[in-house]
C-alpha cells in the first residue's frame, strides 16, 4: 500500500469525462486508486503525477510545469475505450503531495529552492520503489527533470541494481552536484550508483557547456547524440540515431525519459523554436516501449500555463498521445 499520495475522487474524474450515448471513454473503465493498493491491480501501467516546478526554479528556470498533469488527466480520461487501448490496463494512482512544498517555495531564494527539491526527492522515490516492486510500469507526468533522480533511485532499489536510461532532451541535465535542481538529476543518480548507462538523444550544442560535453564523450557509460549531427550535418538519420540510443541501453532494465523542451515550438520551461517534431517524439516512445527491459516512462517539463503568461491548451492532449505511443509499444512486445 502507498500512503503518501493525493488520490483522485471518482466523482472528480467522472466530472472530467465528456459522456456520449453509445460511447465508452477510458475514464469510465480505468482503475482509480482510493487507498494506494497496487498489488491487486491486474494491469501493467500505474500513472503518477508530480505537480511542481520547484526544481526548475532552483535551476533558474520559469515556473509552470506544475500545471501539466491535470491537463493530461482531463485529456486521457476522454480517450475512447477500445479492445486495443482500454482502461483495464491503467491505474490512476494520483499525485505526489506537493502543495506544502510549493507554498514554501513561493518567494524562496535559490538555496531554499534546492533544499525543497531535495525534500521532494524523499517523497517521490518510495512511491516509485513500491510501484516497480509490484512489477508494474510507472508512468510519471509533470514537474521538472529534477525528478529523474528519485525515479531512478526508486527503480534501482526495487530492482537491486542500477538502471540504464535513454533521454530525448535538448539538455544533458548533468550539471555538478551544487544542490538539487532540474539540471543535475542524472548526475546525482550516476554518482549515487542508481544510473549505469545513459543515452542522450537530441542534445543541442549551443545549450550544453563544453566541460559536461567532454565528460560525456570520454566516459563509456554515456552516449551523447547531438541534434546538429542528425538534422544539420546529416551524419545519420533520425531513425539510426534512435536505434543506436536504444541498443546502448536495452541490455538491462532501463527507463525512458522525454523532456518536452526537445520538441519544436512547444511551450515548456525552456521553449525552443528548434527541435524534433511531435511525430518523431511519438515514434521514439513507441520504439522504446517495444523493448522488453523497459522499466518506466517519465514525461517532464511540460507546461499548460507558464509564469510569464504563455499558455498551451493542447499540452494535455499531446502528453496523452505520448503515453498512448509508449503503452502501445509495450503491449506489442
Amino acid at each position: 500500500m502507498i500512503s503518501c499520495i493525493q488520490f483522485f475522487n471518482k466523482e472528480t474524474i467522472k466530472g472530467l469525462i465528456s459522456l456520449r450515448e453509445g460511447e465508452e471513454k477510458l475514464g469510465e473503465t480505468l482503475h482509480i486508486s482510493q487507498d494506494g493498493q497496487i498489488s491487486e491491480f491486474p494491469g501493467q501501467f500505474v500513472i503518477l503525477g508530480i505537480s511542481e516546478d520547484i526544481g526548475i526554479r532552483a535551476n533558474h528556470g520559469l515556473a509552470g510545469a506544475a500545471s501539466a498533469y491535470r491537463s493530461f488527466v482531463k485529456s486521457f480520461v476522454n480517450v475512447h475505450n477500445t479492445s486495443k487501448f482500454n482502461g483495464d490496463q491503467f491505474l490512476l494512482l494520483g499525485q505526489i503531495p506537493t502543495d506544502d512544498l510549493m507554498k514554501q517555495s513561493q518567494g524562496a531564494d535559490i538555496q531554499k529552492l534546492r533544499q525543497l527539491t531535495a525534500r521532494l526527492d524523499d517523497l517521490v522515490y518510495p512511491v516509485i520503489e513500491k510501484i516497480v516492486s509490484a512489477n508494474k510500469i510507472p508512468i510519471i507526468i509533470g514537474g521538472g527533470h529534477n525528478n529523474v533522480f528519485p525515479i531512478l533511485k526508486g527503480c534501482s532499489m526495487a530492482c537491486n541494481e542500477p538502471l540504464n536510461t535513454i533521454n530525448l532532451d535538448a539538455h544533458a541535465d548533468f550539471r555538478h552536484t551544487e544542490g538539487r535542481h532540474s539540471g543535475n538529476g542524472f548526475r546525482y543518480a550516476y554518482d549515487a550508483g542508481f544510473l549505469k548507462k545513459y543515452a542522450l538523444l537530441g542534445l543541442h550544442e549551443a545549450y550544453n557547456n563544453e566541460d559536461i560535453v567532454n565528460e560525456l564523450i570520454e566516459n563509456a557509460d554515456f552516449l551523447p547524440i547531438f541534434f546538429e549531427d542528425v538534422f544539420l550535418r546529416k551524419k545519420e538519420s533520425w531513425k539510426e540515431a534512435q536505434r543506436r540510443a536504444v541498443i546502448f541501453v536495452k541490455d538491462q532494465r532501463f527507463g525512458v525519459e522525454l523532456d518536452v523542451d526537445s520538441l519544436e515550438n512547444l511551450l515548456s520551461s525552456a521553449w525552443s523554436s528548434v527541435g524534433v517534431s511531435s511525430s518523431e517524439s511519438l515514434h521514439y516512445l513507441y520504439t522504446c516501449g517495444k523493448q522488453k527491459q523497459v522499466c518506466y516512462l517519465h514525461i517532464t517539463e511540460a507546461v499548460y500555463k507558464r509564469s510569464d503568461g504563455e499558455e498551451n491548451v493542447l499540452i494535455g492532449k499531446l502528453i496523452n498521445y505520448m503515453v498512448q505511443a509508449f503503452c502501445k509499444g509495450v503491449q506489442e512486445q
